[in-house]
């Protein structure tokens, strides 16, 4: 069910990359008139789609859209103009309607003498489906690294639809992230000071979506996106940021909300905070919100074990009391209701999958305790203390990381009852954690469910923190200390796809050779299933 289509009678079509912002620099950027940033597409339904693109008026006051069924716009089958309003930053996102399941639709847009690139687009399916292809990415960080991994999937003609699960760019100032590090040439951030105002996030989004590659992304395919925290603030919750603070950053809720509003300006997402799609009578994919609406503050072990003389006691203390505090959540309660009755609604009415697209990993990892023998003398005073932590804490049955499903155990217990309530095939699709991972996930021993976790476009992941470790060292360490880890891979960049049939949900991580230089070449793939009605890992 892939979309297939002559790429030269695409080129043909229209101005190929019309606009695009290699290099781009603040006053380029402000400066840029016309067709901006390409064009991109979202919120695919079976009847309707959502068309963006930015235009900066030159004098034209509206600008005019079509879509056709052919790439030489030989058979229009939808039309409409909207109007450039700098309150929105002349960012435009109209939903064309009228249109039949399951199809390729080509659109561009008008205004005086300019065209914009054509961009594809496809509809979901209607009933019985056989197939379903989708490529899922997370963490692109533009100084660290070329978006290679866009390059290559947009290459591609079988995939039907992108998911986007977050961390979409990086809020911080030139050279905080990757620290030490230095920007590679022709990755220009701007501004180079941290995002906080409604202006500075416009202005990320801008330099961020002026790479060609991932321009060419979003030209091809449809996409389903939701934030995670860089597109606000570093571990950021429904009531803060470890990112952000508000003596000298103003208030949270401000920033939040600015968050937010440009990423709805700047990208083809919805301005509901949760979604579902149907994938005919195939799968539902839920998108959820695990951030700035329901989130709930993480704990952390600093914080948990201030004023306490024994490590193994105060976490023993926390594992107990604060770590299972059931009040603690990463949806709210009417995200976690919205879902379970979706859940629900799609097994009840035959459907062969649920899949949920989230941002964070939801599997149970600890830290091996073979990781304390792997510090060399070179290993920083902080990195040493957050060992000799973990290292107790994955002795207890804690685990590494607090801001992931794991820190809110609770909550992941009541999502799992609710999958295994509803009789659901579980499928979870996470971001994140910059590696890639694939996770048995059980409740109090029953399968409830597969996860398949992809790594990075280009932000480093454990390799970084442990770089005299071979990386298939401590993926092996991880596998062997993590009853439901069944596969990880720890030092590489790309990305994955999610092949969907009615038997099987398949998983490939595709690992690029380099984020250095600009290259699409494949070093490595890794596959894994699960079988329907297994809720487990083949």
């Amino acid at each position: 069910m892939g979309l297939k289509v002559d790429r030269r009678q695409l080129l043909k079509a229209g101005a190929f990359g019309l606009g695009a912002l290699a290099t781009p620099g603040a006053a380029q950027i402000l400066a840029a008139r016309g067709f901006t940033h390409n064009v991109a597409s979202g919120e695919p339904r079976q009847r309707s789609v959502m068309l963006w693109t930015r235009y900066v008026p030159e004098g034209a006051e509206r600008v005019d859209y079509e879509v056709a069924s052919d790439a030489d716009f030989g058979r229009i089958v939808a039309r409409g103009s909207v109007a450039p309003d700098p309150e929105r930053d002349f960012c435009l996102k109209p939903i064309v309607r009228g249109l039949r399941p399951g199809r390729t639709y080509f659109y561009r847009f008008r205004a005086g003498n300019q065209t914009s690139p054509v961009g594809r687009a496809r509809t979901l399916p209607e009933g019985p489906t056989a197939r379903f292809n989708v490529a899922v990415f997370s963490c692109a960080n533009l100084p660290g690294g070329w978006f290679n991994a866009y390059g290559h999937a947009a290459a591609r003609d079988d995939i039907d639809l992108v998911l986007h699960l977050g961390d979409y760019f990086y809020e911080y100032q030139e050279g905080r992230y990757p620290r030490g590090r230095p920007s590679l040439p022709g990755r220009v951030l701007d501004p180079q000071s941290e995002v906080v105002h409604l202006a500075d996030y416009r202005l990320r989004y801008a330099a961020y979506r002026a790479d060609p590659d991932l321009q060419r992304l979003h030209q091809m395919f449809p996409m389903v996106m939701m934030w995670d925290d860089h597109e606000s603030a570093n571990n950021s919750w429904s009531g803060g940021a470890e990112n952000h603070q508000p003596a000298s950053e103003g208030p949270w809720e401000v920033r939040k909300a600015a968050a937010m509003r440009a990423c709805r300006e700047w990208l083809p997402v919805s301005d509901e905070n949760w979604e579902s799609y149907e994938i005919g009578d195939l799968a539902t994919i839920f998108r959820p919100e695990t951030r700035l609406t329901g989130r709930s503050q993480p704990p952390g072990y600093f914080g948990a074990l201030a004023g306490e003389a024994d490590i193994v006691a105060g976490l023993t203390r926390f594992r107990d009391g604060a770590w299972r505090d059931p009040a603690r959540t990463m949806l709210g309660a009417a995200q976690e209701a919205w879902l379970a009755n979706g859940l629900r609604r799609s097994a009840r009415q035959g459907t062969k999958w649920q899949v949920i697209a989230q941002q964070v990993v939801m599997g149970h990892a600890a830290l091996p305790t073979q990781i304390a023998n792997w510090l060399t003398p070179q290993a920083s005073a902080e990195l040493r203390v957050q060992v000799q932590i973990g290292v107790a804490a994955g002795r207890l049955g804690l685990p590494f990381t607090l801001d992931t499903w794991d820190g809110y155990p609770a909550a992941r217990d009541r999502l799992l009852r609710a999958a295994l309530d509803a009789d659901a095939n579980l499928v979870v699709l996470s971001g994140d954690s910059h590696n890639a991972w694939a996770f048995d996930l059980s409740l109090d021993g029953t399968p409830a469910g597969a996860e398949f976790a992809g790594q990075s476009v280009t932000s480093w992941g454990y390799e970084s923190y442990l770089p005299w470790v071979d990386p298939a060292d401590l993926a092996r360490a991880m596998v062997g200390f993590n009853r439901g880890l069944k596969w990880a891979e720890t030092g590489r960049r790309g990305y994955m796809t999610v092949a969907l049939t009615p038997a099987h949900a398949s998983a490939e991580w595709l690992f690029l050779d380099t984020v250095l230089e600009r290259s699409t070449r494949i070093a490595a793939r890794h596959g894994m299933a699960s079988v329907r009605g297994t809720n487990r890992l083949a």
